[in-house]
């Protein structure tokens, strides 16, 4: 059994709760998504918008290096980061009460963040998606000595087993990142 490190004081980073994961038509449309927003949502009630921060990835405007071939390869998202597919799903309106912390990377663990929960806080991330953007952010998060708790049924991956993938990489990293559920964490506030 995991034995999850106190929570009272982390934070929850719900990861890219956007339209564009969401909706099963877009090519990154995330079949576990609907599945994800109930643990999710008992998350939020336990931590609070003050205790949440809800990112979004949108398109940067530059594109250095192998973001270039990346937008070939996606075409369908180099669009400008107003367009609505961008927009969080209706559910994460008001989740937190900072707006959303937008960036044009995987990973979300960086100076936005870490200026909201300070250098070294305990996180529980939950979101979009497990095998990308999830584990992007955790493990930079982790190696920047982050105490990391990732939400398993709070997540949804490009497929159930690109997901269990992830998880399974990122367990690797234990103890600075644990995998739980929602109701293992909740029980630890």
């Amino acid at each position: 059994m995991t034995r999850l490190p106190p929570l009272d004081d982390a934070w929850l980073v719900v990861i890219d709760p956007q339209r564009i994961f969401a909706d099963p038509t877009s090519e990154w449309g995330s079949p576990m998504f609907d599945d994800a927003l109930a643990p999710i949502k008992s998350l939020r009630s336990s931590f609070g918008a003050g205790r949440t921060i809800v990112t979004r990835w949108v398109p940067g405007s530059e594109r250095p290096g192998s973001w270039g071939p990346y937008f070939e390869r996606w075409s369908f998202a180099d669009r400008p980061a107003t367009d609505p597919v961008f927009d969080l799903v209706t559910p994460a309106a008001g989740w937190s009460n900072r707006g959303s912390v937008d960036c044009s990377t995987f990973g979300k663990w960086g100076e936005p963040l870490t200026r909201i929960t300070g250098p070294t806080p305990t996180v529980v991330l939950a979101g979009v998606s497990t095998d990308c953007c999830v584990i992007s952010t955790a493990l930079p998060a982790a190696d920047d000595g982050a105490t990391v708790v990732v939400a398993a049924d709070a997540c949804a991956g490009s497929t159930q087993d690109n997901h269990e993938a992830a998880l399974q990489v990122m367990a690797l990293y234990s103890p600075q990142i644990e995998i739980a559920t929602s109701a293992a964490v909740l029980s630890s506030r």
